[in-house]
C-alpha cells in the first residue's frame, strides 16, 4: 500500500528533517574541541532539529503513514 501522492511532500520533508537532525548531532562531536559554548550551541541546534523531525513524524502518524525505524 503506497501513501497517497498528497503525503509525498510531507514524507520528503520528514526525511530531510531526519537527515538534518542526524547531521546536527554529529556536529556536537566536532564542537567538542572548540569549548563549552560551541558544544552548547551545537546541542541546542541538534535539539531543535530533532524537535522538527519529531513534529513531522507526528503529522505523518496522524495521517496514518507508517514510518520505518
Amino acid at each position: 500500500m503506497n501513501p497517497p501522492i498528497a503525503h509525498a511532500e510531507l514524507i520528503a520533508t520528514f526525511k530531510r528533517a531526519e537527515a538534518d537532525a542526524a547531521h546536527k548531532f554529529g556536529l556536537i562531536k566536532a564542537a567538542a574541541n572548540k569549548g563549552p559554548k560551541a558544544i552548547q550551541a551545537a546541542t541546542e541546534t541538534a535539539a531543535k532539529a530533532a524537535k522538527r523531525r519529531d513534529s513531522f513524524a507526528k503529522k505523518l502518524g496522524a495521517l496514518g503513514v507508517p514510518l520505518k525505524d
